[in-house]
């Protein structure tokens, strides 16, 4: 039985691993330098803003249209691609930067001082 990947039962090492052999298998390294990858990373979330340039879609509308939803997907992916590649790059380890990260926003960004909904201080 071939066991389906989702969001709930697949690790970061996943990905990266994933990432890294797409990568290697077509001798693709030596133009993945953080540079690079920063500036494909940047087009494909400016690929991914385009869908939605000048339209006020809403989630029933992206939910209900399964080629917008696909192109929408497409591109979330193309930017995660490229993240995971940049951090594949420079030897990043995601868990530990996203726990270190949110512990510096749960500081600056308190519940006491946010919590109305609002993105501004009380």
């Amino acid at each position: 039985m071939n066991h389906i990947q989702k969001d709930n039962n697949t690790s970061v090492s996943f990905f990266k691993n994933e990432v890294q052999k797409f990568v290697r298998d077509r001798n693709w390294t030596k133009f993945h330098t953080p540079k690079n990858l920063i500036q494909a990373l940047s087009i494909e979330v400016s690929e991914l803003s385009e869908i939605f340039l000048f339209k006020d879609i809403s989630l029933d509308t992206i939910n209900s249209d399964k080629e917008l939803l696909e192109n929408i997907s497409d591109e979330i992916s193309d930017v995660f691609i490229y993240l995971i590649s940049l951090a594949n790059s420079i030897n990043l380890d995601l868990t530990s930067a996203f726990i270190k990260k949110m512990e510096k926003n749960k500081d600056k960004y308190s519940t006491e001082e946010f919590n109305n909904g609002s993105y501004q201080k009380l």
